[in-house]
């Protein structure tokens, strides 16, 4: 498996700044109206360096998002999803799949269904309408998969180096 939006497009040396921001704020990200103030003051930086430091690492592929993870079924409704998608067009099913901000990640499995990804919306209307979207935007079908039972997965990854 490789995830799709996360490969690297440049060789970037982390700095000791950038390990602290990304290993110390994976988990208890804080719950604030301006969060990234409140990351700026604990690295006794600006709100704006938090935020460009953010972006570029973002740019050159080192992160996805930075964004809750919601319990499922606490808030809204969630379904894993897969796509059988002509290698070829991988890259760009995978970008049209991306673009909508009801997709957590995806990412590529030696199947034929080769793409995956997670799709959580408020309710599901919303959720059928992003299907439909992909699936118009695509030309190709979504092979929705609900959660029958839920597993709780540590989504921080601890950088090391």
């Amino acid at each position: 498996m490789r995830s799709l939006e996360t490969r690297p497009s440049v060789d970037l040396q982390l700095s000791p700044l950038e390990f602290k921001l990304l290993n110390d704020f994976q988990h208890d990200f804080p719950l604030h109206p301006r969060p990234y103030l409140t990351l700026a003051k604990t690295l006794g930086i600006s709100e704006a360096e938090v935020l460009e430091r953010l972006r570029t690492l973002q740019a050159a592929g080192l992160i996805s998002r930075v964004g809750v993870v919601l319990q499922p079924r606490k808030v809204g409704i969630s379904t894993l999803a897969a796509m059988q998608v002509p290698p070829e067009r991988l890259e760009e099913v995978a970008a049209l799949v991306s673009n909508f901000h009801e997709v957590n990640h995806n990412y590529e499995r030696e199947h034929a269904f080769n793409l995956w990804f997670v799709l959580t919306a408020a309710d599901a209307t919303r959720l059928a309408e992003v299907i439909a979207a992909i699936e118009s935007n695509t030309g190709l079908q979504v092979c929705s998969m609900p959660m029958e039972e839920d597993f709780h997965i540590d989504l921080g990854f601890r950088i090391h180096g």
